[in-house]
């Protein structure tokens, strides 16, 4: 279905007290991309899963970059305030409860949750980064007060430096977020650790 833009799958969850998976997908991915993830991950919960709006090279991405790792920062505020948009649009429109959403994004789809978290504070009430970099510093630090982030980096990512995993998992913790922060031991693809870390900690949500 398209809401606001955005060609989308909603599923609602199974269980009253389950969680609503926001799924971002990875440059060249789609809103298909991460479903069985997901049913590892938290099989009782709601799905949310859009497409990036963005082409590069024929490419679904969720904003614009001007070369590896280095970011259109206008297009990234723009794109991150449409999705936040989007988020409110649909829990109207499918009549869930908006605090109840956790990101769960991987590569670009982690970093625009992780510039939601940064510019857009109230729009999730967690998130599970993969192999997410930071997307920009806020001139001031949002108040994250205890909000749960989950940080999963490869220790042999040949696209993320350590020092900018590392100053992520620093820049969310400096703004008040219960930061859980692991390298696994795989490169820019997710590995079964991966998936055990992040089906440990939404166990864990409460």
């Amino acid at each position: 279905m398209a809401d606001s833009g955005f060609v989308h799958i909603f599923e609602p969850p199974s269980s009253a007290n389950a969680p609503i998976l926001l799924l971002l997908h990875g440059t060249g991915g789609n809103e298909q991309d991460l479903l069985s993830l997901a049913e590892v991950l938290a099989p009782d919960a709601g799905i949310l899963s859009p497409r990036g709006k963005v082409l590069e090279r024929g490419m679904p991405r969720f904003f614009r970059r001007l070369a590896e790792g280095v970011f259109d920062i206008e297009d990234l505020k723009f794109r991150t305030g449409e999705l936040a948009d989007f988020l409110i649009a649909s829990a109207a429109r499918y009549g869930f409860d908006a605090h109840r959403l956790i990101a769960v994004g991987f590569s670009n789809g982690a970093n625009i949750a992780a510039s939601l978290l940064l510019s857009e504070p109230e729009a999730l009430a967690g998130a599970v980064l993969m192999r997410a970099m930071v997307p920009f510093v806020p001139r001031t630090l949002p108040v994250l007060d205890g909000l749960p982030v989950l940080i999963l980096s490869g220790a042999a990512d040949p696209l993320i430096a350590a020092t900018d995993r590392d100053r992520l998992a620093k820049l969310f913790s400096d703004a008040g977020a219960a930061v859980t922060y692991q390298v696994v031991p795989a490169g820019h693809n997710l590995a079964p650790q991966d998936v055990a870390a992040a089906a440990r900690w939404l166990a864990e949500r409460p």
